[in-house]
């Protein structure tokens, strides 16, 4: 019998199907390693390897190291990564999952350059291109790339222009709420144990309007209603209030504040009280969007609400 270690590739293969196939139409596997010239064992190996993954199992692959391991990358190459990787998703390149790690950027430089890394040989690269991991910002698949500059650019140039010109405030607006259960952050607890953190069926929640200026300047009302046009009209009223000069307030599309009540009252308020609209799904470019958030995080660790 001899060893079959010694044949091609293409001839292992061919032997191994050939008692495999006799197999499947019900031969037996003595008489098959017989026929063969294989050991018993041998034909039970390919017999498992079929059963396990079919002719794939009993591809011969070659031995060593696989070609491009570890080879480096070129710099056409390096900055072709770099690129995809900050104008992509993974599942934009055919990959699973909408975040990259070091794993699914391999995966890219494999399948692009037939390149295989190890993952601490994908973060020196990454290193190198000066990126860093990060916690993403978040956009709206919704969002109109054109609205928004459109605002960069030209609305919220003039906003600004006009209210400098005439010695206004520009102000930007939105609204939260507040649950007494609200729980962000962490705790430390038992290694492979997650902490609980117990609630109360007694809860309660809490709203608020605020408004920011640039310099950080803020106005803020709490309410225990839903936000509605006469909150938002409560809250115009009392902005008008505090300031001697016209109000140039900068808003998201909410209903409450396109209403025909808050409409009303900008005609009736004219010299107090101005309405600007920022673009729909646009949350980053409102600066008390920041304020919120800050509440949001910093008020529940730091405090427990009773009432």
């Amino acid at each position: 019998m001899g060893d079959a270690r010694h044949l091609s590739p293409s001839a292992q293969e061919a032997l191994q199907l050939r008692p495999v196939g006799a197999l499947v139409a019900g031969r037996d596997r003595g008489d098959m390693a017989a026929v063969f010239g294989v050991s018993l064992k041998a034909v039970d190996i390919w017999w498992t390897k079929w059963l396990a993954g079919g002719r794939e199992a009993l591809v011969i692959r070659p031995r060593g190291r696989p070609v491009g391991v570890h080879r480096a990358l070129g710099e056409a190459e390096q900055a072709a990564v770099r690129q995809a990787v900050l104008d992509h998703r993974p599942c934009d390149m055919s990959l699973s999952g909408q975040l990259w790690t070091r794993r699914l950027v391999g995966e890219m430089i494999a399948k692009l350059y037939r390149v295989r890394l190890t993952k601490p040989g994908v973060g020196k690269y990454l290193k190198r291109w000066g990126l860093s991991f990060q916690r993403p910002d978040k956009r709206a698949v919704e969002q109109d790339p054109e609205a928004v500059r459109r605002w960069h650019e030209e609305t919220w140039l003039a906003i600004r222009a006009k209210a400098k010109w005439d010695g206004d405030e520009v102000l930007f607006a939105d609204q939260v709420g507040i649950r007494s259960d609200q729980v962000t952050g962490r705790t430390w607890g038992e290694k492979g144990k997650t902490p609980v953190v117990r609630r109360s069926g007694n809860r309660f929640s809490v709203n608020a309007m605020s408004a920011i200026s640039s310099k950080g300047r803020m106005h803020f009302m709490v309410f225990a209603e839903s936000f509605t046009t006469e909150v938002m009209c409560r809250f115009l009223d009392r902005l008008a209030g505090h300031f001697d000069r016209k109000v140039h307030l900068v808003v998201d599309g909410h209903s409450a504040h396109r209403s025909k009540k808050v409409r009303d009252w900008l005609v009736a308020h004219p010299d107090d009280v101005e309405l600007h609209f920022l673009p729909p799904y646009s949350p980053e470019l409102n600066p008390d969007e920041l304020v919120n958030a800050d509440l949001k995080h910093s008020l529940p660790r730091q405090h427990r609400a009773r009432d």
